[in-house]
């Protein structure tokens, strides 16, 4: 492993010598005067070089098709959406202008898609059809304590009466019992009857258990002396009777501290064909920094999120049926913190990695393991290396699927904390006692890396800063591969642009990588400069497109189904060594959790390819994906789009 590593590294290291004393032969005055800025550019252009360490290029759209892109997609068209929504922008939400393009990467033409909500900080997952799923959102910006004018927070309505529900309108008035202060509901709230409690023995009635009901409410007027300092009750304004009597609020502090986000119910599902949105039944809960998750029936689990009053969903998770456009809650409840990173594993169960983006409280649900949705049983797994530092860290099923191995990669302290990780943590889950083990390092703790799994089954690792949001100027410019099979990072070219927050990234048909995003809070070192959001896309072009030849693949069925076969042409059949089917990835916050890449069987027989799609469900979900063959040297060919249902 360290001898082939070696190799690599004398290599690259042989190349950039061999231009230098090249250089230094013919002018040795010159080489000091074209300067270094101009020589490192001449070096990473040279063939030897771009074949060793690949290349990466800036795509810069026209002024007005360019946005604050928070999530990409790529489409079964081979088209990619890019969703900006308000795009981290408060003024944009103040003026709904939400936003979402469409690129064609091949012919470079761009197109601006009506978006129907702020699908900022949405969840997002790939559907056996080829839509998009699209579920939660914005529906309130943060205020930041200093901000808040208004004193606020979650009250609970309660409901006694076990006989029917209660809806309380927007507007609806709470006037406190002890300190007399009055606050109102900002939206409506249906609160359920309450529960008739029996003792299991006698079958005596017991209690009512009251119905609850959570709403956001604030102070009629602005100012700290209408801020409340401990828990009351509340009398409900415009209620009689036994309404009355049954019916009150319990808040604990309303105070001016800082206000979260808050999310919304509303879903949709993207047609790649008629690149438009279409609207299906809102979840249940309202949610901002969801994650979906495909489960083993097809259907679609939601998971998280901050909801409608900007608190952390209370553990209430929901399934969206492709079939009938409808969620429903699961039996129990499990909490996790926000975009928790959550895969279907080949038994059905979830994995959960323990990486996360962004809220949550640091002592529940963070632990890693194994998780039955079914039974809400969660097995936890050990040996994760710098546990306390899996917020911003990025997870990838590493290639092929079959291995159902992991990596975990940086990461950093929950919250805005300055703490990172350098650590890479794999895991095989098909070991009889599953554990974490570290997997290299490296050279710099992340926040935030990129991960992308490439059709010659190598991952290539990306960006990232050392800080929360790239303070003190520490994005990391910096790049490598990783290879399964040796278990090691080669440095390959570094990136142009830095990428942290709100960035990401995508392997297209051609097999080429995009990247998007990037949101720093600052752009110094001194952190006195606001960041500028990076609305740049970069190309990451690998080193095996810089051979002189790649296999071509053509023809075939668009349809395999699992376990059976399908024939293709290629000229160059008989020098392939892997057929691969990567799902299209769906990217945001450091979570892609549709990212896998399957191996397939095959057999050549002169310019035909049959490939055969492996039986399991959990392992090739429906749906569309990219088939690549890759030859002996590593090139694969541009991707062929096979539908599996």
């Amino acid at each position: 492993m360290k001898d082939r590593a070696g190799r690599r590294r004398a290599r690259r290291f042989a190349i950039g010598t061999a231009v230098v004393v090249a250089l230094a032969g013919m002018n040795g005055p010159w080489l000091y005067r074209f300067g270094t800025e101009k020589y490192h550019q001449y070096k990473i252009n040279q063939p030897e070089y771009k074949a060793a360490n690949g290349k990466w290029e800036i795509v810069e759209f026209p002024e007005e098709y360019r946005q604050n892109t928070i999530h990409a997609a790529l489409l079964r068209t081979g088209k990619v959406l890019l969703v900006a929504g308000s795009g981290n922008n408060q003024d944009n939400f103040d003026d709904k202008k939400f936003d979402t393009r469409i690129w064609d990467p091949v012919k470079g033409t761009i197109k601006k898609v009506p978006t129907p909500a702020d699908l900022f900080c949405t969840g997002h997952t790939q559907l056996a059809n080829g839509n998009l799923l699209i579920a939660g959102g914005t529906k309130r910006y943060e205020k930041l304590k200093g901000d808040v004018t208004k004193a606020g927070g979650l009250m609970i309505v309660h409901n006694e009466n076990p006989d029917q529900p209660i809806t309380l309108p927007a507007g609806t008035k709470f006037t406190g019992k002890e300190n007399g202060k009055t606050f109102v509901s900002k939206d409506p709230v249906l609160v359920p009857r309450a529960k008739k409690v029996f003792d299991p023995q006698t079958g005596a009635f017991v209690r009512n258990d009251p119905g609850l009901g959570r709403i956001y409410v604030e102070a009629q007027r602005s100012g700290a002396k209408y801020e409340t300092g401990t828990q009351d009750n509340y009398r409900v304004q415009g209620l009689s009777g036994t309404d009355a009597r049954n019916t009150y609020g319990i808040a604990q502090k309303l105070a001016l501290d800082k206000k979260d986000f808050q999310g919304i119910r509303d879903a949709f599902e993207f047609d790649p064909v008629a690149e438009k949105y279409i609207k299906v039944d809102p979840m249940h809960e309202a949610r901002w920094y969801p994650t979906l998750t495909t489960l083993s029936d097809g259907k679609i689990l939601s998971v998280s999120g901050l909801d409608d009053i900007g608190q952390l969903v209370p553990g209430k998770n929901e399934v969206y049926d492709p079939e009938t456009k409808e969620w429903t809650y699961t039996d129990k409840v499990r909490q996790f913190p926000t975009y928790p990173a959550l895969f279907l594993m080949q038994n059905g169960k979830i994995f959960y990695s323990g990486a996360n983006a962004g809220y949550g409280p640091d002592d529940v649900g963070r632990d890693p393991g194994i998780w039955d949705v079914e039974t809400n049983k969660f097995t936890k797994v050990p040996g994760l290396s710098d546990a306390n530092m899996l917020e911003t860290a990025n997870t990838v099923l590493l290639p092929p699927a079959q291995d159902e191995k992991y990596m975990v990669i940086g990461g950093g302290g929950v919250g805005e904390s300055k703490l990172s990780s350098e650590k890479t943590r794999i895991i095989d889950l098909k070991a009889d006692d599953p554990r974490f083990v570290d997997g290299p390092a490296m050279e710099k703790g992340t926040r935030y890396p990129q991960a992308s799994v490439l059709p010659d089954d190598s991952v290539l690792v990306s960006g990232g800063s050392e800080d929360y949001r790239g303070r003190g100027d520490s994005n990391i410019l910096q790049a490598r591969m990783y290879h399964p099979g040796t278990n090691d990072f080669e440095r390959v070219a570094d990136p142009l642009v830095g990428r942290n927050y709100h960035s990401g990234s995508i392997l297209l048909p051609d097999g080429r990588l995009m990247f998007f995003g990037s949101d720093s809070l600052y752009a110094d070192k001194a952190n006195t400069k606001p960041g500028k959001f990076e609305q740049r896309i970069e190309i990451y072009t690998p080193p095996y497109l810089y051979r002189d030849s790649r296999p071509d693949l053509s023809g075939g069925p668009k349809t395999i189904a699992r376990g059976e076969s399908g024939t293709f042409t290629s000229r160059a059949a008989s020098t392939v060594k892997k057929v691969r089917l990567i799902r299209p990835s769906a990217s945001t916050h450091v979570t892609d959790v549709d990212q896998r890449s399957v191996a397939l069987d095959f057999t050549a027989d002169g310019d035909r390819l049959t490939v055969t799609v492996p039986s399991d469900k959990n392992l090739v979900q429906s749906g569309w994906y990219m088939m690549f063959v890759t030859d002996g040297d590593g090139t694969p060919s541009k991707a062929e789009w096979v539908r599996v249902p």
